[in-house]
């Protein structure tokens, strides 16, 4: 029972994250960085010609690095959250 609730909350709060980063994070850094966007990032594959990620896809195949960018900021804020959850959830299992 606990292993599932462990999960239910942990799939929530990797949504959390994915909006923080989606929404807060990936905005500010491209504000840094001169507006750019960084999930159409890419390099095509099939000579698309294709401005945008989504039209590129449809065209064939893209090595989409942007996106690999976002979901990589994702893990190392849910794995840097987990690492500071690990010493809290153990010192109030031991009380």
């Amino acid at each position: 029972m606990d292993l599932a609730v462990g999960v239910i909350i942990g799939a929530a709060f990797a949504k959390i994250v994915d909006s923080l980063v989606a929404d807060i994070i990936m905005p500010i850094v491209s504000k840094v960085f001169g507006g750019l966007d960084f999930s159409n990032y890419f390099v095509p594959l099939a000579g698309q010609t294709a401005t945008t990620l989504v039209e590129a896809k449809k065209a064939g195949a893209v090595l989409a690095y942007g996106n690999f960018i976002t979901v990589a900021l994702n893990f190392v804020i849910l794995a840097f959250v987990i690492f500071l959850m690990v010493p809290l959830c153990q010192a109030s299992c031991r009380s």
